[in-house]
């Protein structure tokens, strides 16, 4: 059975030795300083090495150099080369018992490097070194018409739902209307809601994953983030605000102008014009005939009433226009308004609309 050699272990020089030492002195300066020393201690040993090696290397170019010439020399037959062989050959030998001298020293310093107690960076040496990062493939920028398409098949797949939902939303419209229109906190937290929603498809786009799997991301950014980000958040959330009163601003008062356009449309007479604006255009007296509903009390009151103005009064914009007073206006205008049948306020009004229209 095979023993292990623990005698390796004896020698290992390690800078945060638990040794006891002076209260006065800075124990974790001294680790530092101890670890400093040995890291330029083995630079210079090294450095030594390397020096050493290339020594030993350029003796033997020499010598190689050397032996070439001798070749040359023994080769040749002439006297000079004769004379200078045996220079080159004392030179060879010298260069030979360099050579070794350079050995042995490279030898002896590879063996005070063994000797050398071992530390946290001889212990060890790095056999591999791997990093392995998986980074999802980027995803193509789908064009419009991919869009257009995903979309069309989101509806029909889920067509079902959206109309059920859709149904929900327009019976009950009552409730998100009072809901936006009152001073409730619920549109502002929609709104927040909004916004948190842009924040995280914007992320997402910028990480390239998708929403769902990054929400947790935006928050944790949201609560650890600068005062900058808090704040471009918050701008982005009143100005989503503002943006909404205006627009509900707007809308309200497009759905005003429109709901007065269509009364005022079902209120128009025979002749085109507007039963309210005639009736406040009538002198009181006439005005007075309508709110009674006395059919009688008005054929009295034009009666009396000169013609000319008569004509005027409910004929409006007609002031330029002077009918004459026993002419066919004054007399189809008596036998209209003998016609009326009705106690209706709007059917009068109606009826002296259509007798203007006449006129």
């Amino acid at each position: 059975m095979t023993t292990i050699d623990y005698s390796v272990w004896d020698h290992i020089e390690v800078s945060d030795d638990e040794d006891d030492t002076h209260p006065n002195i800075d124990t974790p300066s001294l680790f530092r300083w101890r670890h400093q020393a040995r890291v330029e201690r083995m630079e210079v040993f090294m450095k030594k090495g390397e020096e050493l090696e290339k020594s030993l290397m350029e003796s033997r170019r020499k010598l190689a150099e050397a032996q070439r010439r001798v070749q040359e020399l023994v080769s040749a037959s002439t006297p000079e080369a004769k004379a200078d062989l045996a220079k080159v050959q004392e030179e060879e030998k010298q260069l030979k018992k360099q050579e070794r001298s350079w050995e042995k020293k490279l030898q002896e310093h590879r063996i005070e490097e063994k000797k050398m107690p071992w530390n946290v960076d001889t212990l060890s040496k790095e056999g591999f070194s791997k990093s392995v990062v998986n980074v999802k493939p980027e995803k193509e920028e789908e064009t419009e018409e991919e869009k257009e398409e995903k979309h069309k098949t989101f509806v029909e797949k889920y067509e079902k739902q959206i109309k059920h939902f859709g149904e929900l939303l327009f019976s009950a419209s009552r409730v998100p209307c009072e809901a936006f229109l009152s001073a409730c906190s619920l549109p502002w937290q929609v709104a927040h809601q909004t916004i948190v929603m842009q924040f995280i498809l914007e992320l997402s786009k910028s990480l390239k994953v998708d929403p769902r799997g990054c929400f947790r991301q935006f928050f944790t950014k949201i609560k650890t983030a600068d005062q900058q980000y808090q704040d471009a958040f918050n701008d982005e959330l009143e100005s989503f605000k503002e943006r909404v009163r205006g627009r509900a601003k707007i809308r309200i008062e497009k759905a005003l102008k429109e709901y007065e356009e269509e009364e005022r449309q079902k209120r128009m007479g025979p002749g085109g014009l507007d039963p309210v604006e005639v009736y406040e255009s009538l002198p009181a007296e006439m005005q007075k005939c309508f709110d009674d509903k006395d059919i009688q009390m008005l054929q009295d009151a034009i009666s009396r009433m000169d013609p000319t103005v008569s004509v005027r009064r409910v004929t409006p914009g007609s002031e330029a226009v002077t009918p004459d007073p026993a002419g066919p206006q004054s007399h189809l205008m008596r036998s209209v308004l003998k016609q009326i049948l009705s106690t209706s306020l709007s059917s009068l009004i109606i009826t002296v609309c259509y007798s203007c229209s006449l006129l």
